[in-house]
């Protein structure tokens, strides 16, 4: 299972956690939750980026994906599920925002899903062309690396995460 999944489980098992839901121009893939992405074409992309309408937004292979200037709900802390390149615009827009990497436990197992999600072959080798200089570089960036070797334990982890970094914050 993939980042999603460990989200998913995330908002439902932390109280006032709240996903902010981001764009994208990328085709949805077969048997992808409708509600995955804002799923919009790049010309209805572009416009939001000149409104000044994203938080963070980045060009990736061959589509535009960002998050929307966040509106939670009051007394919510905001989950962003981003790439690499959003999570260092928002460090730099926040520099106390907690960035938490999320990593396959192996390259092999990384392929694994991406076939298994349906990504085509070109996408998969782009994607894995990728993976070291972005897992390189994401562990640098974060203050935290979880790996996701198992569903139950990883979102176990990263609920002892928020919960670590709410007791911080209340002090």
């Amino acid at each position: 299972m993939g980042k999603g999944t460990l989200v998913r489980q995330l908002v439902e098992r932390v109280p006032n956690l709240w996903l902010s839901r981001s764009w994208s121009t990328r085709e949805r893939r077969p048997g992808e939750a409708e509600d995955a992405y804002y799923w919009v074409d790049r010309e209805a992309f572009e416009r939001r980026i000149a409104d000044g309408g994203f938080l963070e937004w980045a060009p990736f292979l061959d589509y535009l994906q960002g998050t929307p200037t966040p509106d939670p709900p009051p007394g919510h802390d905001v989950l962003l599920e981003i790439d690499l390149q959003g999570a260092r615009q928002v460090r730099a827009l926040f520099p106390d925002a907690v960035v938490i990497m999320v990593v396959a436990p192996s390259r092999a197992e990384q392929e694994a899903r991406l076939r298994g999600r349906g990504d085509p072959e070109e996408r998969v080798a782009q994607r894995l062309a990728l993976a070291e200089i972005e897992e390189r570089e994401g562990r640098e960036l974060a203050d935290h690396v979880v790996v996701n070797d198992d569903v139950g334990r990883a979102v176990e982890e990263l609920t002892g995460i928020v919960e670590a970094c709410r007791r911080s914050e209340a002090r």
